[in-house]
């Protein structure tokens, strides 16, 4: 068993964000998405998730980090790129924390950051040159999270099974930030993996998050390649629709995985985030979801 996670064989985690459930009364005049993060937190514990995360309610993942970065205005980067002025998710991962002693800690991949910014500056010729001034303005934020407890840390580069950003600088980017925290670290990129899989099990990380739910094709995809003693987060929940999944379909997909890679090699979540969902398909697939776990966990 990996000695950085939980003592469980098949853990469940999520990829990251939940439905914001916005509160009302006088507490959310102050902080409106307050109320929003402790739902998140709530749902995921009653749901039986054993690492979870704040919810991701601030904003999309563009946004929630672009937001607070030097050099960034809007959506237009207008100099150079600098570390936040201070943490940016640790207060809610903070929060979380206080609920679950097992939190995931999660960030916007410098590639897709990027990628989703428009370039309004001659200091940068590049989106590769970006994403590197990017993963380092992050490995800063990734210290905050360690600092604050956190199980693991998830960089998010679904812009990795596009064909569109370099992998090779996409690799030195997630190394930065990976290379700057002791704690595990985890890479998070959905979509089919068909054209990019080598390269991506090239990059050096502990744990490595892919979709296999909406994308049942990326777990032939795999064949005999070598983990190289990492682990897999294993997507077995649609993310992408409201339609929850029941407990024997999960448990049929959670064994498929069993039979590739191994029950101690994997950490069993979503697809991707929840955001798009209403809160009670997103409560009950991930509650379905952890029933599954168990049930496979139990049969073995």
């Amino acid at each position: 068993m990996k000695a950085y996670f939980i003592n469980k064989v098949l853990p469940t985690t999520v990829v990251g964000s939940y439905p914001v459930v916005k509160g009302s009364g006088l507490k959310s005049l102050f902080d409106p998405l307050k109320s929003a993060v402790e739902t998140a937190v709530a749902d995921q514990l009653a749901a039986g998730i054993d690492i979870i995360s704040d919810g991701q309610v601030r904003g999309d993942m563009i946004q929630a980090f672009a937001g607070k970065l030097p050099g960034i205005k809007g959506q237009d980067v207008v100099g150079k790129i600098q570390p936040a002025s201070g943490p940016i998710t640790v207060a809610d991962t903070k929060y979380a924390r206080s609920k679950s002693p097992y939190v995931k800690g999660i960030i916007t991949g410098p590639s897709t950051l990027a990628h989703g910014l428009h370039l309004s500056t001659p200091m940068y010729r590049n989106r590769e040159e970006l994403a590197l001034d990017i993963a380092a303005a992050l490995a800063v934020e990734a210290r905050h999270l360690e600092a604050a407890g956190v199980t693991l840390i998830q960089i998010d580069e679904p812009i990795f099974s596009t064909g569109v950003a370099d992998l090779a600088v996409g690799k030195q980017a997630v190394e930065l930030i990976a290379g700057a925290i002791t704690i595990p670290s985890c890479m998070h990129v959905c979509g089919n993996l068909g054209s990019v899989l080598d390269d991506i099990l090239k990059i050096n990380v502990n744990v490595l998050d892919f979709e296999f739910s909406k994308n049942p094709a990326n777990l032939e995809v795999f064949g005999s390649r070598d983990l190289a003693g990492r682990m897999i987060g294993y997507g077995c929940v649609d993310s992408s629709s409201e339609t929850v999944e029941t407990i024997p379909e999960l448990k049929k997909r959670i064994e498929k995985g069993v039979e590739v890679f191994g029950a101690r090699s994997m950490l069993v979540d979503p697809d991707c985030g929840m955001r798009m969902r209403s809160r009670e398909a997103a409560f009950w697939k991930l509650r379905n979801m952890a029933e599954a776990a168990k049930a496979v966990r139990l049969a073995l």
